[in-house]
């Protein structure tokens, strides 16, 4: 793997090998002069623990230049040592860590995407990367990563068109000198490694490099893969006051996708899922690669009492899709007739298998911002002004894809026939969508006194977008521009404890008609969600951080009604949907050798206004009213140098058909872990034990929808890793 190569020996000649053969040479000391030796400074540094001041959300638009604690949303970071005792290797299972993030269509051996208080990301604009736009069509690695904010709630300021449910910002290591080497396995023999290097060059310059590989053993069969990945880093203080950032990233993904259940008949649970059969495998199918880069140039500039923020960034994300997909019963002899509809399983559990191919599917994301913060003073009143300006581009290209029927099964079928695979090609890659999304953007942060603030800001953002057809033809020409407000008071009575209430809104698009509604095909409206929050924040002794927030969210609703249409439904916007939620978290120390990270998000999800009885009076779908999310970190007082990590998850009832009726049970999944601190020849040696579902327990832990088809996903079996770090 050349990549690879190259980046160790960067690494090589970044060591300081020219001082250790000066070293060797050198002649032995003589054991009984007396040397007096210069006085040393040792400076101590305390460590990060689960417990963040700041974000970088903060700091480059949405709330101005401030701590965490003097924002006016409810953020959650997760920091470095959290990812490291988590051990998690896929975005849904880090976001087991927060009660308000969710699986949203998350499937083993595929890009994964999540839901904060019960809406989707926005895969175009919803993930972040040092606070500028990634695409969200790749896997999202995390060697890298010093730290992820998780922003709930409306980032109307921050990106414009987003969902209502937040945004997810990935925070690069920066240089350091550090070198540090992982290994781990897992209870299913997947092999693991990882290398941190780091070294300031100069006094002036610096370099962080991460290096990744897996061989990835599943526990579902079939899906076993592997990963690759790589990513730069490099600080270059251009003078006292200006300081130049790049970062990039490389990770290539291979590995068969695992198809989701269905509801049998529309509105049955399957009654006896399995959480390692591959539903539909075919031999010929081909893993699934994703080749995933992301790079961006940001330039920081203190000019007297104001910043200067510039930065540009390219996100590319290529996916050869590859699977037999199981999906429907169009074919099978309980849906031919029309009797339920064709596309859910059977209710006996047969299914229908696809041969799905789409090469070249490339998502594109270029964005450039300029932000300037500083402050001044009218009469009394000390201002804190954020302005700035954005230029963001997607573009969307694909070949015409293979989606031809190929045979049928059953969900109990151990060994499923083998079918032909159809002998359709792609079609040649062509543009789908071009959009563009211009914005200008302000907010003012005013002090009233030393306990009062008030912030007030607003993005106006243009949208010039463009679907295209096979032929090339423009089949959507949306454009729009919209202004959308910010606001919130704050009340500090000290130091130590923020109460606030806001108003936002944001823009997101509208969906695209399911193929099997009478519209299908036909697109949307965009949607402005209104967003109201009264929060508090709390900073206990410096270690830790307790908050609650109460929220409101309401949007148009979107969803395929009932109708007397030969499909039997249209798709709509009517009426609106709306979350009522309490969160409550409490991350840092909780006592001297016990420290915690977790977290309550209780949501009331409803849709009113619909026209369609049935489908309103009860929670939403893929919204269970309650999550916890529990992670505990204890180290023992009879052997400081070993801690226990124990995790407890819940999540209430979850409504999987849109009159209610059909939910999948609640469930408790709990975590257990060790960590054991050592030395070995002076070096730094930490192993970690995580053992995830220690009591193995069966749960549903998706019922998300994609393209307007609705989906299961069991959660993952009891699964151990076993890692060690070695710091050199």
């Amino acid at each position: 793997m050349p990549i690879f190569r190259t980046f160790l020996l960067l690494a090589l000649l970044a060591t300081p090998l020219s001082a250790r053969a000066a070293d060797a040479a050198a002649d032995p000391p003589d054991k009984t002069a007396k040397t007096e030796l210069a006085p040393v400074e040792v400076k101590g540094q305390r460590l990060e623990g689960y417990h963040a001041d700041a974000s970088q959300l903060d700091s480059f638009g949405s709330f101005g230049a401030a701590p965490i604690g003097d924002t006016p949303a409810a953020i959650s970071v997760i920091t470095r040592e959290m990812i490291e005792d988590l051990q998690p290797r896929s975005l849904s299972e880090l976001g087991h860590a927060d009660a308000a993030v969710g699986d949203n269509y998350a499937p083993v051996g595929y890009y994964q995407n999540l839901a904060i208080r019960g809406f989707p990301l926005d895969l175009a604009t919803g993930y972040r990367m040092n606070g500028l736009t990634i695409t969200g069509e790749q896997p999202l690695a995390l060697e890298d990563k010093q730290r992820v904010e998780i922003l709930k709630g409306l980032g109307g300021l921050e990106a414009g068109i987003v969902s209502p449910g937040g945004l997810v910002n990935f925070v690069s290591k920066r240089p350091a000198d550090v070198r540090q080497a992982t290994l781990g396995t897992d209870s299913y023999g997947s092999r693991y490694f990882a290398a941190d290097l780091g070294r300031w060059l100069t006094p002036e310059f610096g370099l962080r490099m991460n290096v990744a590989h897996e061989d990835i053993h599943s526990w579902v069969e079939h899906a076993d893969g592997r990963r690759n990945f790589a990513a730069l880093a490099a600080d270059w203080k251009l003078t006292d006051a200006g300081v130049l950032r790049f970062d990039g990233n490389w990770q290539g993904t291979s590995q068969r996708s695992v198809s989701g259940y269905q509801l049998l008949g529309g509105n049955a649970l399957p009654p006896h899922p399995s959480r390692t059969r591959m539903l539909g495998f075919q031999p010929w199918q081909r893993p699934t690669d994703i080749d995933a880069r992301n790079a961006m140039l940001r330039f920081e500039q203190r000019l007297g009492d104001w910043n200067l923020q510039l930065a540009a960034s390219h996100s590319r994300s290529r996916i050869d899709d590859s699977v037999a997909f199981a999906y429907g019963c169009f074919y099978t002899p309980e849906c031919e007739d029309g009797s339920y509809p064709g596309w859910y399983f059977a209710p006996n559990g047969d299914y229908d298998i696809y041969d799905f191919r789409s090469p070249d599917d490339t998502r594109t994301n270029d964005e450039v911002r300029a932000v300037l913060n500083g402050g001044f003073s009218t009469g009394s009143l000390e201002h804190e002004l954020s302005v700035g300006a954005s230029d963001f581009r997607r573009t969307m290209d694909s070949r015409g894809w293979v989606y031809d029927y190929v045979g049928s099964s059953n969900i109990d079928v151990i060994d499923i026939p083998v079918f032909a695979p159809s002998p359709t090609q792609p079609g040649p890659l062509q543009r789908r969508l071009t959009s563009w999304q211009r914005a200008v953007f302000a907010l003012d942060r005013v002090h009233l006194g030393e306990h009062w603030q008030v912030l007030a800001g607003a993005r106006r953002l243009e949208l010039d977008e463009r679907a295209f057809g096979d032929e090339g033809e423009v089949v959507r020409d949306t454009r729009l521009s919209r202004t959308l407000p910010q606001a919130a008071l704050m009340w500090q009575p000290d130091a130590r404890w923020t109460t606030y209430a806001s108003y936002s809104e944001s823009l997101s698009l509208g969906a695209e008609a399911p193929y099997w509604t009478s519209n299908g095909g036909e697109l949307m409206g965009p949607r402005v969600a209104r967003q109201m929050e009264l929060g508090t924040k709390f900073d206990w002794n410096g270690q830790l951080n307790l908050g609650a927030a109460l929220y409101r969210i309401r949007q148009p609703w979107q969803f395929a009604r009932p109708d007397a249409t030969p499909e039997g439904f249209t798709f709509v916007e009517q009426g609106q949907e709306e979350r009522e939620g309490l969160e409550l978290s409490a991350a840092g120390q909780l006592a001297e050798s016990l420290r915690v990270f977790g977290s309550l998000n209780w949501i009331r999800a409803r849709a009113t206004g619909s026209g369609v009885p049935a489908y309103e009076g009860h929670q939403m779908g893929n919204v269970p009213q309650l999550r916890t999310a529990l992670f505990l970190d204890w180290r023992l007082p009879v052997a400081p140098d070993l801690a226990l990590l124990a995790g407890w998850r819940h999540a209430g009832s979850n409504v999987a058909t849109p009159d209610g009726v059909t939910r999948v049970p609640s469930y408790d999944v709990f975590d257990l872990g060790l960590r054991y601190t050592t030395r070995w020849n002076g070096q730094a040696l930490v192993w970690r034990l995580a053992i995830d579902n220690v009591t193995d327990r069966f749960y549903w832990r998706d019922t998300g929808s994609t393209l307007g088809d609705s989906y299961l996903f069991p959660g993952t079996p009891r699964l151990a890793r076993l890692s060690l770090d070695w710091s050199f």
